[in-house]
């Protein structure tokens, strides 16, 4: 019954994915860890100590150019960025990916009032649909309406199609996020860590 003011003054909940839903780094640390297992097979190199420089260089520094990083680090082929990519694209995790607590609550309860759910996901739509397949979602994935900014454009675009689309109004609408966007003033914002 937290969210019960939300729920009740509005009919559309938009959410973003990474870092709003789950913690990203969740994802990308289990990709680590199964790239080092395939390096440690085809390059007789330890993977622990590639999984643990992984883990600290993400940490520290995000996952940008990380292969590169560490393929300098462990003298690992250029080859090899395939591999990497197509894991980060595709890979089969060995746990699920859990919501943050307070926004499975959140969820539940728009999806007990009958709400439509509406996730906006940018990036990579193979990698992030492959996130989303591996979520632990308690039952709420037949609830969720998918929209990928490569398809449908920036957010304020997205959400001008969305409200059309499904008959609403812009003051019925609450974004759930990490970051602003430049049309802030023209919807309700609240910060995923506002939950």
């Amino acid at each position: 019954m937290k969210y019960q003011e939300h729920i009740n003054t509005k009919q559309a909940f938009v959410f973003g994915l990474d870092d709003v839903l789950y913690p990203q780094k969740d994802y990308q640390l289990q990709v680590y860890y199964l790239f080092a297992q395939f390096i440690e097979y085809g390059e007789q190199i330890d993977a622990q100590q590639i999984i643990q420089f992984m883990n600290e260089t993400y940490m520290e520094d995000g996952g940008d150019d990380i292969f590169a990083k560490t393929a300098a680090k462990f003298a690992l082929p250029e080859k090899y960025i395939v591999n990497f990519d197509l894991l980060q694209q595709n890979a089969k995790l060995p746990l699920k990916l859990l919501l943050f607590a307070p926004v499975l609550d959140f969820l539940k309860e728009i999806n007990a009032a009958g709400k439509p759910i509406f996730l906006w996901v940018e990036g990579d739509p193979v990698q992030q649909l492959n996130k989303i397949r591996q979520m632990e979602w308690n039952g709420l994935e037949k609830s969720l309406i998918v929209y990928f900014s490569a398809e449908t454009g920036t957010f304020e675009q997205t959400l001008d199609m969305l409200i059309m689309k499904h008959d609403l109004k812009r003051k019925e609408v609450l974004v759930i996020g990490k970051k602003l966007y430049d049309s802030v003033d023209k919807f309700e914002f609240l910060a995923v860590d506002q939950l």
